[in-house]
């Protein structure tokens, strides 16, 4: 063994995002933007190891600790999927504030603990409620949410003309009602949901072009949720992700883009918000701060509030004659076009 990450294990509403607290390099670049382009475009190494098989599974993330760069942070994260590395996501992010604070590397306050957090999309402030260690719930006051455009138009081959709707929550999605692929958000139409998620994210590459406004690096739509509406007023959530898979939990940046979208219909103001519900029933509350704008859209600045457990530790050791020291994909999970994670 020549190195080793450490490693927390934690999960939010079930979807896993782990932390590495310890052994991770540093990772060049002078913002945490920078330093997740680097990660995407000149060594994607580490992402790779702690994402890939035999060390890991596709229905996850991996959150890397890093030094923050902006004055007012207390730690800064990236991260990282089978695809690549993201700038933001509030599940990981609710369970980076978890795994910070018990295990003792942000000091607990009780009855709430701020924690500021740099990330390649902004500044993220969180607060969590905290009695004796624990962590019972994160309210993360997400960067401002945009919408790009309300009933986009997508022409797809298996579906015909289908409407989207794009906006900014953290990174970009198209968020696209449900009933237009025929599916409900349910459990036994995952797998379902995956492949159509991830057919119309290829669709949307050649027909809808998108850049922040503030931030041009984050240029494209990383993500399709399917959207329906519950009976009790909740919205139903189904992020899908690369390489086929569905957001186990209500997806925190989703929620936060919906939020700018029913914004930009007039059909929410601040101080109101809705519960936000899982593929398998875990809810997040989403609430409109304020209004702001976003260089010339509209904006809103969202509050998600969730919980996270942590439920073990791991250490991966790095060995120099391990025959897979960056990962290796299949195409059973990866589908015919085989890609490295």
């Amino acid at each position: 063994m020549t190195a080793s990450l450490e490693l927390l294990l934690v999960h939010c509403q079930g979807e896993i995002g782990k932390v590495i607290v310890g052994g991770a390099p540093e990772i060049p670049g002078a913002t945490l933007l920078d330093k997740m382009n680097h990660i995407n475009r000149v060594d994607d190494s580490l992402r790779r190891f702690v994402t890939g098989e035999p060390r890991a599974h596709v229905a996850m993330s991996v959150n890397l600790l890093v030094p923050p760069v902006h004055p007012e942070a207390h730690a800064g994260f990236i991260v990282l999927q089978a695809d690549r590395a993201h700038p933001m996501s509030g599940s990981n992010c609710i369970c980076v504030v978890t795994a910070l604070i018990e295990s003792g590397r942000v000091p607990a306050q009780e009855p709430e603990t701020v924690v500021r957090l740099d990330t390649p999309a902004g500044l993220v402030t969180a607060r969590a409620r905290v009695t004796n260690g624990r962590c019972h719930s994160v309210s993360l006051d997400n960067v401002p949410a945009f919408t790009i455009a309300l009933d986009q138009v997508v022409q797809t081959p298996d579906w015909g003309m289908i409407r989207a709707d794009i906006a900014f929550g953290g990174v970009f999605y198209a968020i696209v009602d449900v009933d237009q692929v025929g599916l409900s958000i349910e459990p036994e139409h995952a797998r379902a949901l995956a492949e159509a998620g991830i057919a119309i994210k290829a669709l949307l590459a050649d027909q809808v072009q998108v850049s922040h406004p503030e931030a041009p690096d984050l240029n494209d739509i990383a993500y399709v949720m399917f959207r329906s509406r519950a009976a009790d007023g909740a919205v139903r959530t189904c992020t899908t992700l690369k390489p086929g898979r569905v957001d186990r939990s209500p997806c925190g940046t989703g929620s936060s883009a919906n939020l700018a979208v029913l914004h930009a219909r007039g059909e929410i103001a601040p101080g109101e918000g809705r519960t936000s519900r899982s593929i398998i029933g875990g809810e997040f509350r989403a609430e409109v701060i304020e209004a702001t704008t976003v260089g010339p859209y509209p904006a809103v600045r969202p509050r998600i509030t969730g919980s996270a457990w942590v439920y073990g530790r791991e250490e991966l050791w790095m060995s120099p004659d391990d025959p897979f020291p960056t990962g290796f994909a299949l195409s059973d999970t990866w589908g015919p076009q085989v890609g490295q994670p």
